[in-house]
């Protein structure tokens, strides 16, 4: 099943909205934070996680999906976030700390929740996993339509949790799929020294399910594989595993030395960069003009000015309402 014309420009727009955003905010990252860094300085407080390079991912899933599909995410969620259809501006407001963003500015960029498109995320290693099963039982139990996706990385595999969360959506059939974005490396620990098995979606035999890895970072062949994997959710046949082979452009976190890579690996990955991949082939398969591409381009970069110009003006959230929303009465 390959992506419609439609489906290939909305693709690239995600893609191109997704990387200029990040890019736009490692450009602020580190106002105020020098020369002596303090993490708490600076217009965006906290760590910083971009996902510069692993936009195919959200893409080819979130393609297939809609506001009423539940997506969990990571630390790193800004690209699915933002392929699932949450809020730019109110994402932009949170990442700042401001009265706007789509928690008041309390959670921060891990921990984005928009309701109005079932999204959220979180800082903990496979913490997704249960809400997104939860999610999917519910929906089962309800007799309700919709499916529901975690994203995850390679290292969470390797959580107990989430085999508990695996085992029991086979078990109980669930509307779910567990997408595991493989960048090859947990935070700087390589999946070889950490992972007993070559290939995750092996793992899919232990309970029952189909599991396939996707190679190469191929926002087509992404897009097929989650085809297959949401329509048999939606169908009632029950979960699949996908692991999708990624690249991480950027480090584990802003300010990240990257001394554990090895010599020459960035160079290749950025050789790979999947944008300018898909613009090519956009226009060697005549889908689109290089006028049209430009004009993506160009407004996917005029929607991040204007999120990020929202959110510098928005006003700080008052000191007296810390607390508002955090305890329950």
């Amino acid at each position: 099943m390959a992506p419609t014309r439609d489906e290939q420009l909305w693709m690239y727009r995600h893609m191109v909205t997704s990387r200029k955003f990040e890019e736009t905010i490692a450009g602020i990252y580190f106002e105020g934070k020098t020369p002596v860094f303090n993490m708490a300085d600076g217009p965006i407080p906290g760590e910083m996680h971009l996902s510069d390079g692993q936009e195919p991912v959200a893409v080819g899933v979130c393609a297939h999906l809609n506001a009423d599909d539940v997506v969990t995410a990571t630390h790193r969620p800004h690209h699915q976030a933002i392929a699932k259809g949450v809020d730019l501006d109110k994402m932009a407001a949170e990442i700042f700390g401001k009265k706007t963003g789509l928690s008041g500015g309390r959670g921060g960029h891990m921990h984005i929740f928009d309701a109005d498109v079932n999204f959220a995320c979180s800082g903990i290693i496979a913490q997704g996993m249960g809400p997104a099963v939860g999610a999917a039982l519910s929906r089962k139990m309800q007799g309700k339509p919709g499916v529901a996706v975690a994203f995850l990385g390679e290292g969470a595999v390797n959580q107990g949790a989430w085999h508990e969360a695996m085992n029991l959506a086979a078990t109980w059939n669930l509307p779910f799929v567990c997408v595991i974005e493989d960048n090859a490396w947990g935070i700087s620990v390589p999946k070889e020294a950490s992972t007993a098995i070559a290939n995750n979606a092996d793992r899919a035999a232990a309970y029952g399910i189909p599991g396939e890895r996707i190679e190469g970072n191929d926002p087509y062949a992404i897009y097929e594989a989650a085809g297959r994997a949401v329509a048999r959710a939606r169908a009632g046949e029950g979960p699949t595993l996908l692991e999708i082979e990624t690249y991480r452009l950027a480090g584990h976190f802003m300010g990240d030395a990257e001394g554990y890579r090895p010599e020459g690996e960035k160079d290749a990955l950025f050789a790979k960069d999947p944008i300018p991949k898909m613009r090519a082939k956009l226009l060697a398969d005549n889908v689109a003009t290089d006028a049209e591409l430009d004009g993506i381009e160009a407004e996917s970069a005029a929607r991040v000015e204007a999120a990020i110009t929202f959110a510098r003006e928005s006003e700080d959230p008052a000191p007296e309402d810390a607390l508002a929303k955090v305890f329950a009465a």
